[in-house]
Order: structure tokens, then C-alpha cells, then sequence
């Protein structure tokens, strides 16, 4: 993995790039398809065009706050739109942390493409921004993804509650950061 700057990271498959108000289009196609929207969003109603904007707003200005954040997903090869994911700050089980999240194509589900992001996202978090720790949180039977996190070192934590909703909350502590 290169990361000379977090902005514009390349993996061994992606290029993984701050994401930018011009993502709108990409993010609408991605983040519109229900079942991309089944396993993210957790209004009774699917997610409107404008609710994706307003996400991508929010998602531009942490970069803007933090000097990290989501990164658009693209296709070495092909520049073909991958998905989205990264790192920001999140509210959860009354904590507030860093939290690792990824959404892919379902195109290219099971092609270990959400793992190869997951273990940027640690590579960055650690080796970058000198974090300590970061979560990553999914619906309980959200078993692809669980598959994710453990396979790029979380561990699970526990259930909590998030927005409502049952997940399970998985913790990565980076090299030299025991529990104990």
C-alpha cells in the first residue's frame, strides 16, 4: 500500500481518494442501490437523493474538520467506481471514536475488496494518524462484514445500540495497545 498522503492512498487493487463534492454522482449511484442501502441506512424509508448530498456534505467537511475521512473507491485498472469507505469520527454506545466503514458495489461483493479497504483504513489509523484505537460497527447479521473486521484484526467487543438498531461493535487496538 502506498499512503505518501492520506488524501490519495493506493491499495494492491483500488485507489482510494478524499471524497469531493464532485463524487456526488458516484455516491447517488452507489449509495441509492437498496441493497447497499439495506445494510447502511436505517430509516424506515430508503435514502433520497437529497439525503445522500447532505451525507457527502457531511463527509467533506470532516476531511475538512479532521484530515481524514471517507475515501472514494476506484478500480486501478478500469477507474471504475469501487465504493466508499475510510475513517471518521463517530458517536456510538456513548463513546465517541474513530470509526472504520466501508459500503462496496454489490457487483463486485465477495471479491475481498472490503477487506483489502479495511486493512488501509488500519494501515492509515495507525501507522498515519497515530490512533490508538478504532472501531467498526454492523448489523448483527450482517455476517459479510463481521467477516471484514476480523479478518483485518477487530475484535469483537460487544452488542450495543446504534440509531435504534441492534449492532455488534468490534475494536481494533493498534500494535502495542493491549486492553490490559
Amino acid at each position: 500500500m502506498s499512503t505518501a498522503t492520506i488524501e490519495r492512498v493506493e491499495t494492491a487493487r483500488m485507489l482510494l481518494e478524499r471524497l469531493r463534492p464532485e463524487h456526488g454522482p458516484e455516491q447517488l449511484g452507489l449509495l441509492l442501490d437498496p441493497r447497499v442501502s439495506a445494510t447502511l441506512w436505517v430509516a424506515s424509508e430508503p435514502p433520497t437523493e437529497r439525503d445522500v448530498i447532505e451525507g457527502l456534505r457531511a463527509k467533506v467537511d470532516h476531511w475538512e474538520r479532521h484530515g481524514f475521512g471517507m475515501w472514494l473507491l476506484r478500480d486501478r485498472e478500469t477507474g471504475d467506481v469501487l465504493g466508499r469507505g475510510g475513517l471518521q469520527y463517530t458517536y456510538t454506545a456513548g463513546l465517541h471514536d474513530v470509526e472504520a466503514g466501508w459500503a462496496i458495489v454489490p457487483e463486485r461483493w465477495g471479491q475481498g475488496l472490503a477487506t483489502e479497504l479495511a486493512g488501509a483504513c488500519v494501515e492509515v489509523a495507525f501507522e498515519q494518524l497515530d490512533l490508538l484505537q478504532i472501531v467498526a460497527f454492523t448489523l448483527p447479521d450482517n455476517v459479510a462484514s463481521r467477516r471484514v473486521m476480523e479478518k483485518a484484526g477487530f475484535e469483537y467487543e460487544r452488542h450495543i445500540v446504534h440509531v435504534g438498531l441492534p449492532h455488534v461493535l468490534y475494536r481494533h487496538r493498534g500494535a502495542g495497545n493491549s486492553s490490559e
